[in-house]
């Protein structure tokens, strides 16, 4: 019996050293995702990007706003004119959050009559919980700072002054309640797209090549191309289809407002669907077998889950982990989830994403159809 026992256990390992690059793949994992990880995962929210409207332009404003930006939290991403401006910057994704200051501040300080507003993204409440809390008890500590000063030298407060001589309004856009489900259904849609998307088409052209009916498919007059389109055609039809009941499920069950045009998310839902049976076909046709295609989009669909913004904000991120959150279709299409199911938005707000997720489907259909050449050859 152990004689047997052990002659099995020589011809696994013999299989398992000669298949190098599943080996390769089992080890190099568990590394590349706790090194991608250890970097991308950022549960302190910090610098957060903040569009300024300072129509005051005054010492006292400035000191405001810098004050915001020495805590750490804030980081100026954009001087605009206005409030609308601000608001245009947020919904474009240039920042998370906004100061208003309006003109004559220095001069209501001084009358202790100061008003502040202060803008918060809730379609992303990872960020706007801790800037909330953040913009708030900075507001508050500024505000102190000048009372005091004010005290030392004044000695007292004159009657029927307001203690804190600045009141900062701070305003949720988009989820004034901070509702989780605001926005973790968005990002839900999205992923679970994405995970069906890759895995329906993963295995499709190793398993046609194991079962060896690859060569039949290959006598008839269809090139690359057209195998590759017949092969994402029935899964787009399934992967739409359960777009909407996830989507219906979302709004009618979970009671998650839609805001915007559904005629939009449902043309750059399909784009994004595409695009994942794309880079599904791309791991199939470069996998040796289904071991392999199974690791691989295992890999890519958690990395795409942690790096594509779903959970944790992609501005923590060093640069070269965005980067590497670029080759996701996932990193894309939550900017456009959000933008529209929750903001309402259209195109002229994130035509970026939409269009770089136009290339993306060109590029990896493109790399596909050449793998599959290259296969054949």
């Amino acid at each position: 019996m152990f004689r047997r026992i052990w002659a099995l256990l020589v011809k696994e390992f013999i299989q398992t050293l000669r298949d190098r690059r599943t080996l390769l793949i089992q080890i190099g994992l568990p590394i590349i995702q706790l090194t991608i990880f250890g970097y991308a995962i950022r549960m302190n929210v910090e610098h957060v990007p903040t569009a300024i409207a300072d129509q005051s332009l005054d010492p006292s404003s400035y000191a405001y706003v810098q004050a915001m930006v020495n805590s750490g939290y804030f980081d100026a991403a954009a001087y605009v004119a206005d409030q609308a401006a601000v608001i245009r910057a947020i919904d474009e994704g240039r920042a998370q959050a906004g100061i208003v200051i309006p003109p004559g501040f220095q001069a209501a300080v001084t009358r202790r009559e100061a008003q502040v507003l202060l803008l918060v993204d809730g379609s992303d409440v990872f960020t706007s919980q801790t800037a909330y809390r953040a913009i708030t008890a900075i507001a508050e500590q500024h505000a102190t700072e000048l009372m005091i000063a004010r005290l030392e030298r004044d000695g007292q407060l004159r009657s029927g002054e307001r203690i804190l001589p600045i009141d900062a309004r701070v305003r949720i856009l988009y989820n004034p309640n901070l509702d989780d489900l605001w926005f973790l259904i968005p990002g839900m849609v999205a992923t679970i797209l994405q995970t069906q998307a890759i895995t329906l088409t993963a295995a499709s052209v190793v398993r046609e090549r194991e079962a060896g009916t690859i060569e039949q498919l290959l006598v008839t007059p269809i090139v690359p191309g057209e195998l590759m389109l017949g092969k994402i055609a029935p899964n787009l039809v399934i992967s739409m289809f359960n777009m909407l009941t996830i989507l219906a499920v979302g709004l009618f069950w979970f009671r998650v407002p839609f805001q915007g045009d559904f005629g939009l998310f449902a043309w750059l839902s399909f784009m994004y669907v595409f695009s994942g049976l794309g880079l599904g076909l791309l791991v199939s046709t470069i996998s040796q077998n289904q071991k392999q295609t199974q690791q691989t989009a295992m890999l890519i669909m958690l990395v795409g889950l942690v790096l594509g913004g779903f959970m944790f904000p992609r501005y923590l991120q060093p640069a070269w982990v965005r980067i590497i959150g670029n080759l996701f279709p996932l990193t894309y299409f939550i900017p456009i989830a959000r933008g529209i199911v929750t903001k309402g938005v259209g195109l002229s707000y994130m035509w970026e994403h939409v269009v770089a997720l136009l290339i993306y489907v060109v590029v990896v259909m493109t790399l596909s159809i050449r793998a599959f050449r290259q296969k054949l050859d």
